[in-house]
């Protein structure tokens, strides 16, 4: 906590105690004086009118006027009722008096009367004793609550002036025995002190300029070229060409290998900056590229293809920042950055034998699964002869099997053509709702065999777009299909179409298994399906299904939740 907000808050509470005991103080003397006012104005007027009344009734038989005299303090008294039983006694005092002017002789009357009074008289008597035994506990209560009040400001203000001198006083001390310390080159003296405090800070700062001054003391040159000698090494051994860049951009090292496939010299770039190597060399121009967008922190690499060893290589791009936290402070600090080429050629190489494999193997299945189909066409027709209920039974089941590995394989050679960069795009202007329409015709008869209903949604109007119509309607039927397989029996499964600024919307939608969150990121990936599934299929349908959207510069995300379904929506240009 601030010395400031330590002090505020201190003599603030102190400065609201006083307030309170002057207010509580107020308080209890207006209470006190509201009691005493109340025996005053109440029961002293009764027992004045109460006395004045016997007073006349002594004088009524010598001096008629004591009678009108009476009659008038009885009336003042029958307007001061205060007291609980004081309202009855009046009332009878007032019928008595009444009596007592018709039967003036009446000595039972005149008794009455003043068995009246002496009554009024001894009510309002223990009124005011009552009313005097409140006024004294309300004195008690005023002097307990200022002396409450009195000793809690006594103790902060005792508080304050035990402690406040030495919060001050003590890190002041602390300090300047520090830099005395620092003075006489004890450069490993800190200075501790705790919290948040203006001395905090100061002891923050302090302990910076300590270490920096250490930091300077224990430096050597020799030690500092033993270091930038290793480091140089171990840089030049590597077999990765890297490229190191200060802040300001300009070229701190390139190793041997870099050099070699850059056709550069060290003296020629070292200490020079990287956009004027750039304007006459195309490597390194290529591996600068991410400087225009003032970004250094590439999170996808890069593959390139370069000439080194006597035959076109590929290398993996890389960017990797330099971050420091200097010393004595909390802030990273970014002060260059170096550039990686992973020689990644011998993966390409084996990746693209694996592509021809599989493009060979698939090309070579479908001719013999073509002649299969065909052979259980001829089985089927009647006409070669009649097949038996378990006959059929096998031929069917050979027929899904077939329809299976025809699939399989027409997706194996699908995926080897986006990998070699041989697909055949068609992009025209298309009608998406004949794209769509046609996707839910084609899956309406696998929906209609687990009573799956497919509802559309689609709006009055909705634009063209850029697309390959017939890979776009494999990719809608690809998600449908996926749809219907993934949801329980008679589900529905929803297709819709909507538009925002720059794209049409194709929207599957259904209330099947769904997703778990871990898998959302992979389901794209090539020959990926979810661990534990066992629906049929080879995982690589979503990613051809992304390298055709992809290719079309659209896009295609899901969203999806464990138990709840999955929605996928490709996102198609609109021509206008």
């Amino acid at each position: 906590m601030k010395i400031k907000t330590k002090l505020t808050l201190g003599v603030g509470l102190l400065f609201f105690l006083i307030v309170l005991l002057v207010a509580l103080g107020v308080r209890q003397l207006h209470t006190l004086a509201n009691d005493t006012e109340n025996i005053l104005v109440d029961n002293y007027n009764s027992l004045d009118y109460s006395r004045n009344m016997l007073k006349e009734l002594d004088k009524i038989e010598t001096d008629k006027q004591s009678l009108d005299k009476f009659q008038y303090y009885l009336e003042l008294q029958s307007r001061n009722i205060t007291e609980i039983g004081e309202k009855e006694l009046t009332e009878n005092l007032l019928e008595d008096s009444q009596t007592f002017i018709q039967q003036q002789d009446n000595k039972t009357v005149i008794l009455l009367i003043r068995n009246d009074l002496n009554a009024i008289m001894k009510l309002n008597m223990d009124s005011i004793q009552r009313k005097s035994i409140v006024a004294s506990q309300t004195a008690d209560r005023a002097i307990l609550w200022i002396s409450i009040t009195g000793s809690m400001c006594f103790i902060i203000a005792f508080t304050l002036l035990i402690n406040l001198p030495s919060t001050i006083a003590d890190p002041i001390k602390d300090l300047t025995e520090s830099i005395r310390q620092i003075a006489g080159k004890n450069y490993s003296r800190r200075v501790h002190f705790e919290g948040h405090s203006e001395f905090g800070d100061l002891a923050r700062s302090f302990n910076t300029m300590a270490e920096k001054l250490q930091e300077y003391s224990d430096s050597s040159l020799a030690r500092l070229m033993m270091e930038k000698k290793r480091i140089e090494t171990l840089i030049n051994n590597m077999h990765d060409p890297v490229i190191g860049l200060d802040d300001t951009q300009k070229i701190l090292f390139a190793n041997e290998e870099a050099l070699k496939i850059s056709g550069l010299k060290s003296a020629d770039i070292i200490g020079k900056p990287v956009q004027d190597i750039a304007v006459y060399n195309d490597l390194i121009r290529s591996l600068i590229q991410h400087l225009a967008g003032n970004s250094v922190n590439n999170s996808k690499n890069e593959t390139l293809t370069i000439y080194a060893d006597n035959k076109e290589s590929y290398f993996e791009k890389q960017i990797v920042p330099i971050v420091i936290t200097p010393t004595g402070e909390t802030e990273k600090k970014e002060i260059g950055s170096f550039i990686i080429l992973r020689n990644v050629t011998l993966y390409k190489e084996l990746d693209y034998a694996k592509t021809n494999f599989i493009a060979t193997v698939s090309h070579e299945f479908k001719t013999p699964i073509a002649s299969m189909k065909m052979s259980l066409q001829l089985l089927e027709n009647e006409s070669i002869g009649p097949l038996n209920e378990e006959q059929q039974h096998l031929i069917a089941s050979i027929k899904d099997d077939t329809k299976r590995l025809l699939r399989t394989t027409s997706e194996l050679l699908n995926i080897t053509q986006v990998e070699t960069g041989k697909t055949q795009l068609e992009i025209e202007k298309s009608n998406v709702l004949q794209i769509v329409t046609e996707a839910v015709d084609a899956t309406q008869k696998l929906a209609e065999q687990k009573n799956i209903k497919l509802f559309t949604a689609f709006p009055n109007s909705i634009p063209d777009v850029w697309a390959d119509r017939e890979k776009t309607t494999w990719v809608v039927s690809n998600l449908i299909t996926n749809a219907i397989r993934y949801s329980y029996e008679n589900a529905n499964i929803q297709v819709q179409l909507s538009e925002d600024d720059s794209y049409v919307k194709i929207i599957v939608k259904d209330n099947g298994l769904g997703i778990s969150s871990q898998y959302t990121g992979k389901i794209f990936d090539r020959y990926f399906r979810i661990p534990g599934s066992e629906k049929e299929g080879t995982g690589l349908g979503l990613a051809i299904s992304k390298e055709f959207i992809e290719a079309q510069q659209g896009l295609i995300t899901v969203e999806s939740e464990l138990g709840s379904g999955s929605t996928f929506t490709v996102f198609l240009k609109k021509t206008i």
